[in-house]
Formats: structure tokens, C-alpha cells, sequence
């Protein structure tokens, strides 16, 4: 069993990382405070609620989006770090820029004219993202909190997956998490079912470890061990992902990812952010 360089890891990150990341490092393997990560999570806050500023390091723009929105609210749920006047007003941004149909898009129109990756594009139309959606109102609601814009988000996402066909890796990982933590268990125990016979279906899971390119792995679905769809994969296969997670360390001490790296500032952080993510997820796996 593999056992990952955490000292390493702290030097890539000193090295490396941007101050969101080396501070969600300090608070999560050092004993850090929460506040320094708070802090840091609200420097990329604008006046209107919402997050931009490259939080989400593949769009670029100063101007607030949903993508951004979801990692801040992640960040300060996975620290501890919560921060009711924060969340109000990025809750308050989601409500005054949702769709038609409610839920949060996956690109806002802002994003043009500014550094991006060839996939942040603004969809005619602005439909809402299951992504983006599914992320910050399963983040909202692990946190009991309560807002219009999440009681439409919900809904939204109720008739969704009632309708689902095929929602792309990033659309399934939204809806998961989303049923994560819904209130509602027994209607979320059920829809997990579906759900997950439509990811095999689909063909979006690679159930090899050594898989190259661009893949969706089984912890990309199932983090943690009380994930709701932990239990479509069997114990051999999570092990040898967390196998193959923590032997993944590069010789740096960092993690790497598996898309395009289209810019080099983007890659340094997206580096530093999933070398914290690596930590997490093999942490809460019992494997640190």
C-alpha cells in the first residue's frame, strides 16, 4: 500500500499553490484556523455576492460565475470555515442571475473577453448546468441552509433526474452530490438507483485504474466510503483507485489532473488544488 509524501506535498504546495490552497492544506493536515481560509475564499468575492476573479482557475474572469460560486461554497463547507454573510450573498447573486427554469448555468455571458478554457463557453439560451446546479445546492443544503434560490434549485433538480437521459460525467457528478444531501432520504435512496444504472449505461466510468486521458474514475462519483453511490462500485475497485491515487504523487510532491492544461498559470492552481484534494480523498479512505 502506497503511502502518500505529506511533507512532500506541504513543500509542492509552498512552491506551488496560491494561498487558497496552501491555507485549505494548513487548515486540513496542520491544524490551521479557519479564518485564514475564509479569508482567502473572500478575496475573490465581488460586490454583487457572487465569486470570480479565477477561484475556478479555468475561467478567468474578474466577473462572478457560477463555477466559482460552487468552489467557494465548497471550500468554506470543507474547512469548516462557514460564513453566513458570505453565503447570503452568494446565494442572493444565484437568485438574481438563475435561468428561466431556476438552478445556477454552467458559463455566464461575462466570461467573454477574458482568459478561459476552450470549454468555458456561454450556452445560447442560458440553461441551467446539473453541474454547477447540483454542486452548490448539495453544499447549501449540507449545511441546512435556507434560501428561494435553493428551494428552486431543488426542485429543479427533482425533475431533472426524474426526466434523466444521459447528463455527461460532470452532470451525474453534480446530481450525485446532490442527493448526498437533499433532506429528502427516501426519495434520494431511490433516484440514487436510477442514477446509477444510467452511469454505467452511459459509459462514463472508468472502472480501470490505469485508464488514460480524460476519464471519470469511481471516487470521482464516490469519494468518500458513506457516499450514496458508494456502494454501485465493489471494494476491490475503490481500493485499486486509492491504490492507484495515492502511487500518483508526482516526484514534486504534487498531484497533477487529466484535461487540457491550456494555460500554465491554470495548471499551477488547478495542481495545487487537487494535490489538497488527493490529501482529502485519500484521508477520509483511511489510507493516511
Amino acid at each position: 500500500m502506497t503511502t502518500p509524501d505529506v511533507d512532500g506535498a506541504a513543500r509542492f504546495l509552498a512552491g506551488n499553490a496560491r494561498v487558497l490552497d496552501r491555507r485549505r492544506f494548513e487548515r486540513l493536515f496542520s491544524g490551521g484556523d479557519a479564518r485564514p481560509v475564509r479569508d482567502a475564499v473572500a478575496a475573490f468575492r465581488n460586490s454583487d455576492g457572487g465569486f470570480g476573479h479565477a477561484l475556478e482557475p479555468d475561467g478567468r474572469t474578474p466577473a462572478s460565475q457560477p463555477a466559482a460560486v460552487a468552489m467557494a461554497l465548497g471550500t468554506l463547507d470543507e474547512a469548516d470555515a462557514w460564513d453566513e454573510k458570505l453565503v447570503a450573498g452568494a446565494c442572493e447573486w444565484l437568485a438574481a442571475n438563475a435561468p428561466a427554469e431556476g438552478g445556477a448555468s454552467f458559463v455566464e455571458p461575462t466570461i467573454e473577453g477574458w482568459p478561459r478554457a476552450p470549454w468555458w463557453e456561454a450556452e445560447e439560451g442560458r440553461p441551467a448546468s446539473l453541474f454547477t446546479t447540483g454542486q452548490i445546492a448539495a453544499t447549501l443544503h449540507a449545511r441546512r441552509a435556507e434560501h428561494r434560490w435553493l428551494d428552486g434549485a431543488t426542485d429543479l433538480l427533482w425533475r431533472r433526474i426524474d426526466e434523466l437521459d444521459d447528463p455527461g460525467p460532470y452532470g451525474f457528478r453534480g446530481l450525485l452530490r446532490f442527493l448526498q444531501h437533499v433532506p429528502d432520504r427516501s426519495r434520494a435512496e431511490e433516484a440514487v438507483e436510477r442514477v446509477g444504472r444510467l452511469l454505467f449505461d452511459c459509459d462514463v466510468v472508468a472502472l480501470d485504474p490505469d485508464a488514460e486521458g480524460e476519464v471519470h474514475t469511481p471516487l470521482d462519483f464516490a469519494p468518500n466510503p458513506d457516499s450514496i453511490a458508494r456502494h454501485l462500485f465493489d471494494e476491490a475497485t475503490i481500493e485499486a483507485h486509492l491504490d492507484h491515487l495515492a502511487g500518483s504523487q508526482a516526484d514534486d510532491g504534487g498531484w497533477t489532473f487529466n484535461w487540457l492544461a491550456w494555460s500554465p498559470v491554470a495548471a499551477s492552481e488547478w495542481r495545487g488544488s487537487v494535490t489538497v484534494d488527493a490529501l482529502r480523498n485519500i484521508r477520509v479512505n483511511g489510507r493516511l
